[in-house]
């Protein structure tokens, strides 16, 4: 059972959940989700490790401080998150953005990570030819000033397709009302629209781009600490392109494929990933 707490992160506060002891494990979750998609994780792997999800500042149960939530926001927050607790020899585990900021941290912190695990997250900057012609469209009319806040902070649409597309099992009437119970109104949605645009697409955003190509030249390089990815299937982040590339690119790079599940994995293979992780932290101590 993981117990609830908040830690004071610069001008506001961040939440988190935390199960067990030992070395530490942080769980970062992705848009528009929270800590509450490791719920089933996390008692799998608390048993000998000390386990920590915070939510992303802005998101979940965390502060919403008047800031304009761009990537280097959430890292900069985070940054202090794990200063706060002063977490060392941390394992990383995260997808969608908390998969980005995984490979961020543990490039820019190197000297307290000993490694990365990662899934359905960005292994390098996009196209829009990487995109199905459905998810172009869609993400085409977030980006686009007026119409995105139209279908984001007005009709909470991206949070709506969002967990009826990425979760196959399909989710509780009390999980469905944990998601939404942060975001009741327009400001509180602003992060939710914010992070599509942060994807770094076609060069732009420039500085978004720039952060996954030094953690690619990091992942390649001599100098980086293992690092897992776990996919699933062969669609979405995870299509077969992206995944070759990266077999043959960032050599820390373990791949392991897993059952299908969707873009929030977490809900429909939770068991899967535990075991993965396990079995990868075994081979990690050999």
């Amino acid at each position: 059972m993981s117990t609830s707490r908040q830690v004071p992160v610069l001008d506001s506060f961040m939440s988190y959940r935390e199960a067990g002891t030992g070395a530490p494990i942080v769980f970062l979750h992705g848009n528009p989700t929270s800590s509450h998609v490791w719920r089933e994780v996390i008692p799998r792997l608390s048993g000998r490790n000390r386990c920590l999800a915070p939510d992303l500042i802005g998101m979940g149960s965390s502060g919403k401080p008047d800031i304009a939530y761009r990537f280097a926001d959430h890292a900069r927050y985070l940054d202090a998150w794990f200063s706060a607790l002063d977490l060392r020899e941390v394992v990383v585990v995260g997808y969608d953005w908390g998969g980005v900021l995984a490979l961020d941290w543990a490039r820019r912190h190197p000297d307290r990570v000993r490694g990365v695990v990662v899934f359905e997250t960005f292994l390098r900057p996009m196209q829009w030819s990487d995109w199905p012609p459905q998810g172009e469209q869609f993400f085409r009319a977030l980006r686009t000033p007026g119409v995105g806040e139209k279908l984001v902070l007005e009709q909470n649409e991206f949070l709506a397709r969002s967990l009826a597309n990425g979760v196959q099992r399909g989710l509780s009437e009390s999980d469905r009302g944990v998601y939404y119970a942060p975001y009741p109104d327009a400001a509180s949605r602003r992060p939710l629209l914010q992070w599509p645009r942060e994807i770094p697409i076609g060069g732009e955003p420039a500085e978004v781009a720039a952060v996954i190509e030094d953690y690619d030249a990091w992942l390649a390089s001599p100098q980086a600490k293992p690092a897992l990815l776990l996919t699933f299937g062969d669609t979405g982040l995870s299509a077969p392109g992206i995944v070759e590339w990266a077999r043959s690119t960032l050599r820390a790079l373990e791949i392991v494929p897993l059952g299908r599940a969707g873009h929030h994995a977490p809900e429909d293979a939770p068991e899967e990933i535990a075991r993965a992780i396990e079995r990868w932290l075994d081979r990690q101590a050999r």
